[in-house]
């Protein structure tokens, strides 16, 4: 029995993992031998609560657990009172774009994030609502009105003035749209007006496509767009950190999709956004951000087309020299995931037993010794050194699992030499005769 599993956490465990995905919760109760990691994740996340700001490349082969490992770490991260939020990358989105891929990627971020109350995400109108209730009650105080006039209509003027001015300080670019937009939003709220709430919110995740549009419906001059996200980011950050949450993460999965840009030049310019981040956080240019970035070790390392092909990203994320598979040094800004043992993942299919028995409500009749069997077998099968990921473990271990819940009566052994090794890794792209524009 794993202490403190909730039905939700084992169900989603189970069905994203049979499903080949990681969870969006619960992957705490799974997770092994990412200790030295995740201590080193907390240290980097005080100095963003100190108002520091930084960002971390988690790389590692395709089935290496870099998923996981940034569902693990916004786990983490919600216990310490960040606002967290992930996005994978597309064809259909990045970093930089004159096309409106940018957009839909900002657009993503704010439709995913999450707090501790709302874990799974849409917690956006939970912020706002919460933010704008410390300044109803501000406004209620200075002006020594009662909280119930307060909201009063003929007050409004003085709760936007209040939420001007707040915004007004806590942005650089941006300020006046963002503020005034904030303003729409509590008019929506405090009237009830689902129509204005979402109009407002349609503006704050990106969504207008036109000036013109957002001017009818809100009364704002600019819209977000590839060009300014990354400010406006940057003002919710302040924004979540003024509520009085830790700071602002935000997770960007599937990073090879950067890599896979065919031109030369917009690949280069996403790689200049990603130098851009990375020299705001270190520089102290920006407070209370934290970046993750996950990728493999192509969009990494390759002189061609990675980030190692970018001089000064190149420069910057060399791995420590002095550094061994012994001697880790998790303190700079790319962590390389290592395999886990076979130990660890011994420790990994006795929880996802355990997991699996709770989400069913039954007790399936595997022993350890017929776990390390199942090991042996799968681990032993030709093939099994090149192609065989964690994600593939798991899923047949579950699988097996499943079979045997549903036929009690079978000799699991003969399952276990039913276990075939296949090639998962997602196809790659020879980029070798493609000539470059």
């Amino acid at each position: 029995m794993i202490e403190n599993l909730k039905p939700k956490e084992a169900t989603a465990i189970i069905n994203s993992l049979l499903g080949g995905v990681v969870p969006r919760i619960g992957v705490q109760h799974i997770t092994v031998g990412r200790s030295d990691e995740v201590n080193a994740f907390l240290k980097a996340l005080e100095d963003v609560k100190n108002g520091h700001s930084m960002v971390k490349f988690w790389i590692g082969d395709f089935g290496s657990g870099k998923s996981f490992m940034l569902h693990l770490l916004n786990t983490v991260a919600l216990k310490q009172k960040f606002v967290v939020t992930t996005a994978d990358f597309t064809p259909d989105n990045r970093l930089y774009s004159n096309d409106g891929k940018a957009t839909v990627l900002y657009s993503s971020i704010m439709d995913n994030i999450a707090i501790q109350t709302k874990p799974e995400g849409g917690a956006l109108s939970t912020l706002l609502e919460k933010w704008i209730e410390q300044i109803v009650t501000k406004t209620a105080e200075e002006n020594k009105v009662s909280l119930t006039e307060i909201r009063n209509e003929q007050h409004f003027k003085l709760i936007e003035g209040n939420i001007m001015k707040t915004i007004n300080e806590l942005t650089d670019v941006g300020g006046f749209d963002f503020g005034l937009v904030v303003a729409r939003y509590y008019e929506g709220y405090i009237k009830d007006d689902e129509s204005v709430r979402r109009n407002a919110l349609k503006w704050l995740k990106g969504e207008y496509k036109t000036k013109t549009e957002a001017r009818q419906d809100l009364g704002v001059r600019e819209i977000i767009n590839d060009l300014n996200y990354y400010d406006m980011l940057k003002n919710f950050s302040r924004l979540f950190v003024n509520i009085g949450y830790s700071g602002f993460m935000v997770n960007l999965d599937e990073a090879i999709n950067l890599y896979k840009i065919s031109t030369a030049a917009m690949r280069e310019k996403n790689y200049e956004k990603i130098l851009t981040i990375y020299n705001d956080c270190f520089q102290g240019k920006v407070s209370n951000l934290f970046i993750n970035f996950a990728g493999t070790r192509d969009f990494l390392e390759n002189e061609r087309r990675g980030l190692f092909s970018y001089q000064a990203l190149k420069s910057r994320l060399e791995t420590n020299k002095f550094e061994t598979v012994e001697l880790r040094d998790f303190s700079q800004p790319v962590i390389r995931l290592l395999p886990l043992d076979h130990n660890e993942v011994f420790v990994l299919l006795k929880k996802l037993k355990a997991v699996f028995d709770f989400n069913y409500k039954t007790e399936i009749n595997i022993s350890d010794e017929q776990i390390q069997l199942f090991m042996e077998e799968i681990f032993n099968k030709p093939g099994a050194s090149e192609f065989l990921t964690p994600r593939e473990v798991i899923r047949d271990f579950l699988n097996i699992l499943s079979i045997v819940r549903q036929n009690p009566d079978i000799d699991i052994n003969n399952v276990f030499a039913e276990i075939e090794i296949k090639d998962e890794r997602p196809m790659e792209i020879s980029f070798d005769n493609i000539e470059e524009i």
